[in-house]
């Protein structure tokens, strides 16, 4: 992975895109406090990514990953309690659910991965 920068991991290119369509999605919506927090969370995703990425240490690394994993739980939180409410639609709650889901599950692998490179 030596010379690849954040830009060209699939994760983050993933998270950023999500985090795009939260924005875009929610920029009308009058609760300035929800809409900030699920916009927080979502933009915390792909800039941990590439903050653990451009850190020197693999220990370092691996903490802004799990960081990003964590904030991924974190939007899932409020994207139920946004379609339980009724500010996001069930279909496009649904798929910003199972898209977080996949991007906590690449973070988990890529976690992995970090942690069999710093045993060695």
């Amino acid at each position: 992975m030596a010379g690849m920068g954040f830009e060209d991991l699939e994760v983050w290119k993933r998270s950023r895109k999500l985090s795009v369509d939260i924005y875009r999605e929610l920029k009308d919506l009058k609760d300035y406090g929800f809409r900030d927090q699920i916009t927080r969370s979502g933009l915390s995703v792909p800039s941990n990514i590439a903050e653990g990425f451009e850190r020197t240490s693999q220990k370092e690394c691996i903490s802004f990953l799990s960081y990003a994993k964590g904030s991924c739980a974190e939007l899932r939180t409020q994207i139920y309690i946004g379609m339980d409410i009724d500010y996001i639609s069930q279909e496009k709650g649904n798929s910003w659910v199972k898209n977080a889901t996949e991007i906590s599950n690449m973070l988990g692998g890529l976690i992995k991965t970090k942690r069999g490179f710093t045993r060695k």
